[in-house]
Parts: C-alpha cells; structure tokens; sequence
C-alpha cells in the first residue's frame, strides 16, 4: 500500500502533509469496501432471516453429509476456509451467511456485487457484505489498479489472516454460466494472498445453490 501510494506522488513520499492525504485515502478506500459490523443489527436479522424463509419458501433442504465435511474443514488450524459460490437470486448471500453463522462457522465476510442503492449498501456492509472499492479501473484489460487495488490486496490478506470465512459469487445472478468480472478481481486477491505467502494455505469450498422457482 505504501508503495503504491508514493508512486502516485514521485518525489513527495516523505513529506508528512501528503503522508496525511494518503491515510485519509486510504481510510475512505477502506469505508467503501466495508463498514464496522453491527451486533444489534445481525441479531435482528438472525430472528427474522427465519421468518421471512418460511413465508417465502416452502422448505430449505442441506445435505447433512456435506456439511459435516464443512464442519470438519472449519476446524483445520490456521487455515481460512473460502467458499465459492454459484448465483442464482439476491438471496443467496443472507442465506448463506444464516446457515453458516447458525452451525457456527462464523459470520463470512460476503463480496456483493455492483448496482446496489447507497441505502442498501450500508445496510450490507453492517451485515458482513464487502464491495469493490469504486476507485478501481473499470475494464479488466487495465491491470494497473492503482492504491484501490492495493488496499483491497491488504484487505483480502487481512481476512483471511484472521481465519474469516469468505465468501465469493462467481457469476452474475441473471447472467449465464460466465465468471463475472468483479469475481475475477477477487479471485486475483485470493491468488496474490497464497503467492505472496500471507496464509500457508486457504480451503476452497464450492456451493450449489438451486431453487425450484427462484425468488
């Protein structure tokens, strides 16, 4: 993050006035991507996520066995499990993060993808969402991605350093079976954490979501 913050400026990397400006950027990279979680919030949500499933589906169906195998990986010493999930509605994340959190693997941190209401976005945030910070370059072509880029490097590191679950979408839920391009971005995170040697290893756990009628 240092180095990319003083190459922005050549020259003036020691000066404490742009020193200043860099900690505040860096800090308003970091609100865009994620907000202090909120315990009353999450305890709202823990009692009323159920409620609001059984009016909207008649049933939730886990496969026990598969869980288990879950269950055991969370218990691997200092390696941080990171689920890749397929996306089919904007239910997935909360449904996701409900029954995790209530077999007590934790609270994931959930990538959100783009297009949502500011309102909304905060709401996410406090819940475990993260999102791409909006200083990015928005073409995938440009792999220059400036400080943005290196602050969600440090991020990502960070995450997985605590043993947080993650929790990636690979694809768009309208969209076809195609990675999707803010997918990429965090899956390149997740690739410079192992080459750089920030974690010895993660556990990747894929996850099918269906539904008969998606909601």
């Amino acid at each position: 993050v240092q180095d990319a913050a003083s190459g922005r400026e050549p020259g003036s990397g020691g000066g404490e006035g742009s020193q200043r400006r860099w900690k505040e950027e860096i800090c308003q990279i970091l609100r865009e991507i994620q907000a202090p979680l909120s315990p009353l919030l999450l305890r709202l949500c823990h009692w009323l996520l159920p409620k609001l499933l059984t009016r909207v589906f008649l049933g939730v169906q886990l496969h026990r066995g598969q869980l288990e195998m879950v269950l055991r990986a969370a218990r691997t010493p200092e390696v941080p499990l990171v689920f890749l999930c397929s996306h089919q509605s904007q239910v997935d994340g909360p449904l996701l993060s409900f029954i995790l959190l209530s077999q007590g693997i934790g609270l994931p941190r959930v990538a959100v993808g783009a297009g949502t209401s500011p309102r909304l976005r905060s709401l996410l945030q406090r819940l475990g969402g993260i999102f791409l910070p909006s200083g990015m370059a928005p073409t995938w072509s440009d792999l220059d991605e400036g400080l943005p880029g290196a602050v969600l490097d440090a991020y990502v590191q960070e995450v997985l350093r605590s043993r947080q679950p993650l929790v990636l979408f690979l694809e768009e839920p309208s969209a076809s079976l195609r990675l999707a391009d803010p997918a990429r971005r965090w899956l390149l995170r997740l690739l410079r954490t192992l080459r750089d040697g920030a974690v010895p290893d993660v556990l990747v756990i894929p996850v099918g979501i269906a539904y008969d009628v998606a909601p």
